[in-house]
């Protein structure tokens, strides 16, 4: 069956606390993450919360990596959304849990925009 895209939705347990609370550590993280996938980085924007946790997106044109930290709970909830069937949405988020030395991290993949895909002119839009 065609779909438009995979998103792997992660969910990363007993992290390294101190990494859930760095922004620019995370941002770094998720930009690596992305091109090791094999994507290409459109924009980023991170933003760090006070007391503690980060919030941040790279947007790829393959669509996009999101992360919503909680270093009070050691945890990170982690989307990895490509379109297309070149870039793995998986390499990314191994990549992101093995940086962020999560031990245990739960994964679910669902695939985006199940077909067929009906292919419409965007002018007609």
């Amino acid at each position: 069956m065609d779909t438009m895209g995979r998103h792997v939705i992660a969910e990363m347990w007993d992290c390294n606390i101190d990494k859930l609370n760095d922004m620019n550590l995370i941002e770094k993280i998720f930009v690596n993450a992305a091109l090791k996938a094999g994507a290409e980085i459109r924009e980023v924007a991170f933003h760090k919360f006070a007391p503690y946790g980060v919030s941040g997106v790279v947007i790829i044109s393959e669509s996009h990596l999101t992360i919503h930290s909680f270093p009070e709970h050691g945890y990170a909830s982690i989307d990895v959304y490509t379109c297309g069937d070149i870039i793995d949405p998986n390499v990314a988020a191994q990549y992101i849990a093995e940086e962020l030395e999560s031990k245990k991290c739960e994964k679910v993949e669902v695939p985006r925009g199940m077909g067929p895909v009906d292919v419409k002119n965007i002018k007609a839009l």
